[in-house]
């Protein structure tokens, strides 16, 4: 297993989505205008949160007519210059619910279309969670082609979040640390993840976070790749960085269990062997191509 060069690699939800993001006409109320009466309009059609395929693409439809501009967002305009909206609704679950179709999803779509997917849940579920405003209270109103809102009292503009978290693997010695929460399925062990706290750098987050759940001290923290993940809204930087030892003090109320494998272990974990040490993370996850990369790297060196 050859890792590939990490700007191109279609990790889930990484790949370029197969669309122009049009910003421009999200700034411009006639151009947004005109974008809406585009009589070949179209939008992305969502079961809740969930996507819904039509073989290896989501499914779109005709905007319907009347449909209320202030009830979409302007994704952007595709290969063939046709505007593509989504719809914004309340009743949909949270961003952060588990969801089982979304996995199964990765494996079935076009990695642009996952990607563009992966950025449509995270915008329909920041509308969905901010109605009102955080500096006054005043309700707010879709603003921007859905990019923003507006606070209708104070007129204070609010913006769809992304939260940096960092997943990292440590290594010492020939090995990598190898971690598991109560929540994955039976064996399945990953990188070790948090999120970027205020005032902290990436490399300081991967210490920290590295220090706090398994007790170990490291250094020469390497940045490796990233992936948007929208559960809801994450960025995960992925990293890599030495373990000054390798005595660990697990944080149990975060983890389940972390253990260092070697070479040969991660291999046939990624390979799917029965008696392999753990069951590897799957393909979408960045976490996986950290194992890859690393798995590389040992190959290379003299």
């Amino acid at each position: 297993m050859k890792m590939q060069d990490k700007n191109a690699l279609p990790i889930g939800f990484a790949a370029p989505a197969p669309i122009d993001r049009w910003d421009q006409t999200r700034a411009d109320p006639a151009l947004l205008a005109k974008a809406y009466a585009d009589p070949r309009a179209r939008r992305l059609v969502l079961d809740g949160l969930d996507p819904l395929l039509d073989g290896g693409r989501l499914v779109r439809e005709p905007m319907p007519a009347g449909a209320d501009p202030a009830a979409h967002i302007l994704l952007g305009r595709e290969s063939d210059g046709v505007p593509l909206f989504a719809e914004l609704r309340r009743d949909i679950p949270h961003g952060a619910t588990y969801a089982p179709r979304v996995w199964e999803a990765a494996t079935e779509l076009e990695p642009g279309e996952l990607a563009l997917y992966g950025g449509t849940r995270s915008l329909v579920d920041w509308h969905a969670r901010h109605g009102f405003c955080a500096v006054c209270g005043g309700a707010t109103v879709v603003a921007k082609g859905g990019w923003a809102r507006a606070c209708t009292a104070c007129a204070a503009e609010h913006f769809p979040r992304v939260d940096p978290v960092v997943i990292m693997l440590a290594e010492y010695e020939g090995r990598v640390l190898v971690a598991r929460q109560p929540r994955f399925p039976p064996r399945r062990y990953s990188a070790l993840a948090g999120f970027v706290e205020p005032g902290e750098t990436i490399e300081g987050a991967v210490a920290r976070e590295l220090f706090e759940e398994a007790g170990i001290r490291v250094r020469d923290v390497r940045y490796v790749m990233s992936q948007p993940w929208p559960f809801p809204s994450s960025l995960m930087i992925a990293c890599t960085a030495r373990a000054e030892d390798d005595r660990l003090t697990v944080d149990h109320t975060e983890l389940e269990d972390a253990f260092w494998v070697d070479a040969a272990g991660v291999r046939a974990a990624l390979d799917g062997e029965e008696d392999a040490p753990f069951v590897a993370p799957p393909s979408m996850a960045v976490a996986r191509w950290l194992l890859v990369h690393w798995l590389d790297g040992m190959a290379t060196r003299p």
